[in-house]
């Protein structure tokens, strides 16, 4: 009986706030904002951008869709030719200020 009353006062879950580091805007390259434009975004909003452009342009891999098949314009920004989708969000790193 004890246990269910300490339930009951228990404190309502808290919603979830995110995180400020993902949420500040940063600066992209100029090789990266030539595929998300050049405004300061929060590192979450590159990404969903970046898959915008992955799927507009198809270029997600046919056979193994986890793998990217970089164009021009992406090549210069994960420097190879092919990238997984685990990897990209390292890669991107390297071009946010």
């Amino acid at each position: 009986m004890a246990t269910a009353k300490k339930e009951a006062s228990a404190a309502p879950a808290k919603k979830r706030t995110p995180n400020a580091a993902f949420m500040k805007p940063l600066t992209p390259s100029p090789a990266l904002a030539a595929v998300v434009g050049s405004a300061p975004l929060p590192r979450t909003e590159v990404i969903s951008k970046l898959w915008a452009y992955i799927k507009a342009n198809n270029l997600q891999d046919a056979s193994n869709k986890r793998m990217i098949n970089a164009d021009a314009k992406l090549k210069e920004v994960f420097g190879k030719p092919q990238v997984s989708m685990f990897e990209m969000a390292g890669l991107i790193g390297k071009h946010v200020k």
